[in-house]
């Protein structure tokens, strides 16, 4: 059984008096420990299958099924409890709590889901260990550098040990060299057994994965998996 598994899916937005189709019939299934990255230019309408994947939003028609479980139809608090429980995200602008230190940005999904205390605390240390930031737990946004905050992101997607791990251009606030070195954890964390989706318009980001979705005018126009000498031709391959 799939991890993830569309089934004809279809989003489509009034505006005014005009109907948009942002996805016209999409069909993919995503196993268990894949790697894949979802490309396509501005408009494609990955971000829209993006949100469905993340339970962010609904399809307007199809199904959609995680973990086995039809949730394409669920309401906004149960959409809720399933993103707070099987998936972690990880944004293109980090999005932590600037006051707050890494250990506590880390530590917030445990506390919204009610996580006893002593718990809360090995899991971040585990978490933030898995990205080699178990030395900056008390630094505050401002005093770790673009990469340590994504990799602080990165710890606090994982901490709650998610059955999917989705990422939104997460080199995009990087330079050529730190967005590697994010990249290269991406590849150890697949390797170490995560489902790992990630967002890109970037062709060398891509290539980390195992496979590639290309989107195009809300349809898949492509799905191909990325040949070895492709990754050693990018440099991405470990």
């Amino acid at each position: 059984m799939p991890l993830i598994e569309t089934r004809d899916v279809w989003k489509t937005y009034q505006m005014g008096t005009v109907q948009v189709n942002a996805l016209m019939g999409i069909t993919i299934a995503i196993e268990k420990g894949d790697y894949v990255a979802i490309m396509g230019p501005s408009g494609s309408g990955k971000s829209t299958l993006m949100n469905l994947i993340g339970c962010l939003d609904t399809p307007t028609k199809g199904e959609y099924y995680l973990a086995g479980s039809r949730v394409s139809e669920l309401e906004d608090d149960e959409l809720a409890r399933i993103r707070n429980k099987q998936i972690g995200f990880v944004f293109q602008t980090f999005n932590l709590m600037p006051r707050a230190s890494a250990f506590h940005n880390v530590e917030l999904p445990l506390i919204y889901n009610g996580t006893p205390k002593d718990i809360r605390h090995e899991k971040v240390i585990r978490a933030m260990t898995s990205v080699d930031l178990a030395d900056r737990m008390n630094h505050r946004p401002n005093e770790l550098s673009g990469g340590q905050r994504q990799r602080v992101a990165i710890a606090r997607a994982l901490v709650n040990e998610p059955s999917l791990l989705l990422a939104d251009e997460p080199t995009g606030n990087l330079d050529t060299k730190t967005g590697q070195e994010i990249m290269n954890l991406f590849s150890r964390l697949h390797k170490e057994g995560n489902t790992i989706i990630i967002v890109t318009h970037e062709r060398e980001v891509a290539t980390f994965a195992r496979r590639i979705l290309m989107i195009r005018d809300g349809q898949i126009e492509s799905d191909e998996v990325v040949s070895e000498t492709e990754k050693i031709a990018n440099g991405t391959k470990l």
